[in-house]
């Protein structure tokens, strides 16, 4: 049976030398953990086609409707095109990126990142763009890939 210390106890029992450093490791890992403002970039290739008469991804039929699937953010951006980016945000990393049809780009409710229907960013809440896909519509299959 594991026995629970409280965090107040835990860096008592460390010492000051030991608090400090715990202190100086943590605050240097949170630090680097926030400077990931790279382009995120998927770990494998995307490819991948939806049907959009299933009615899984039918709500794709209207103007402003977005879905998720394979990490990728698919919108319908007007009757006749969709733009797909990835769903993980420049900026911190995290899987947060939304269709904002109002202003047809794509935002991160995260930080407030924005980025275009083409991957660029707009604004300077990250320093890069987002990973952007191309999408084909033949008949009811749409095609995304990088």
């Amino acid at each position: 049976m594991q026995t629970k210390i409280k965090r107040n106890e835990f860096l008592k029992s460390l010492g000051l030398k030991g608090a400090s450093l715990m202190a100086v490791y943590c605050g240097a890992t949170a630090l680097a953990s926030c400077q990931n403002d790279s382009e995120v970039s998927p770990s494998s290739a995307i490819d991948f086609t939806l049907d959009l008469s299933s009615s899984a991804f039918n709500s794709l039929q209207t103007v402003g409707n977005f879905i998720v699937n394979n990490g990728v953010v698919v919108a319908r951006v007007s009757s006749s095109a969709f733009a797909a980016v990835t769903q993980v945000c420049s900026h911190e990393g995290q899987k947060r990126i939304m269709y904002n049809k109002t202003g047809n780009l794509f935002s991160c409710d995260a930080h407030g990142a924005t980025f275009s229907v083409n991957g660029a960013k707009l604004n300077n809440v990250s320093s890069k763009g987002i990973a952007a896909y191309q999408t084909t519509l033949t008949n009811n299959s749409l095609r995304v890939f990088s």
